[in-house]
């Protein structure tokens, strides 16, 4: 039924275009026979209880009456039916990395490096964000998050010259045990023969972060291969300033809503130099990102940022 590597990073659930569906509860066992995928997803939305409820519903689907050995809650088969083509493309299809340009603001305005930024090979693109969100309602975060890196690191041997540095993110909550789940990963950087050195990898600016021991776990497992790290959206959610100091990343990225018009906002010039000057103490490169106008890299560069970021400076683009 159901190719899987690890509890966390399983492929995705063989759907059957007809069978019998067996759903079990606290209460009940139902088998019921479904002649396409529009049907079970009927049967399914029928079972569901409320949402506080459907989560412990454990569901299956069988080419027979022989009740099935992987099983899913219900709210997440429900979510395989209804987006089985997105569900595809996270198991199988195409995933590429479009790069965006990062300069030096203390070299001249070089590239210093790239962000990876995920696409989609489809003709028609999904967006990243509905990629996540659908990967997070099936169970397929971890999958997503490993192809993602995969992606970026290939488009690194592929598109980014040696020297230059490749920004790649991560969903630290997928990385369960970092000596583990990161294995796929340094085999790649190996099997491409990339310098470590040249790869940052930073966490996701969507994932909320509760544990941060299991985070500097995560990014000292990187560390002890030569890799780099950095601390996304610093300013927002958990990357706070009194977390720096415990994590010591290599790089800090500045949130966006601290950049846009930083140049006429007296409280964000404020915040900016508590970053830069906390950041030179502990001797961290600091990142302005989401630079939308030539008065933010100005003074950007006017207060010792070290790197920038953002549709001023240049798109996401599948070939640099």
């Amino acid at each position: 039924m159901m190719g899987n590597e690890c509890s966390h990073c399983g492929l995705p659930f063989q759907l059957l275009e007809k069978g019998y569906l067996f759903v079990f509860s606290d209460y009940s066992r139902t088998i019921q026979p479904y002649g396409s995928l529009t049907e079970l997803e009927k049967l399914l939305e029928d079972a569901a209880l409320p949402a506080g409820d459907a989560a412990t519903i454990q569901t299956g689907i069988s080419m027979s009456t022989v009740p099935p050995l992987m099983l899913l809650n219900l709210q997440q088969l429900l979510a395989h039916v209804r987006s089985r083509d997105i569900v595809k493309v996270i198991g199988h299809g195409e995933l590429v990395s479009y790069l965006q340009p990062i300069i030096s603001l203390k070299n001249d305005a070089q590239v210093y490096g790239y962000e990876s930024l995920l696409r989609t090979g489809t003709p028609e693109q999904i967006s990243p964000g509905k990629l996540f969100e659908t990967a997070n309602e099936t169970g397929l975060l971890s999958l997503l998050d490993r192809r993602a890196r995969e992606a970026a690191i290939k488009a690194k041997k592929e598109k980014v010259p040696a020297g230059i540095k490749s920004f790649i993110n991560f969903l630290p909550s997928t990385i369960y045990n970092p000596e583990y789940c990161l294995r796929h990963t340094f085999r790649l950087v190996e099997k491409y023969q990339i310098n470590p050195d040249d790869l940052v990898f930073e966490v996701v600016e969507t994932e909320k972060i509760t544990d941060v021991q299991h985070l500097k776990n995560v990014l000292n497992t990187y560390k002890r291969q030569g890799m780099k790290v950095a601390l996304d959206d610093v300013g927002a959610g958990f990357s706070t300033l009194e977390v720096l100091e415990m994590l010591n990343p290599d790089y800090v990225k500045i949130d966006r809503q601290f950049i846009s018009h930083c140049d006429q906002d007296a409280q964000k010039q404020e915040f900016l130099g508590e970053v830069i000057t906390l950041a030179r103490q502990l001797n961290i490169i600091v990142l302005a990102e989401g630079i939308e106008r030539k008065e933010e890299l100005e003074y950007c560069r006017k207060i010792g940022a070290d790197l920038a970021q953002g549709y001023y400076l240049g798109k996401p683009q599948p070939i640099i």
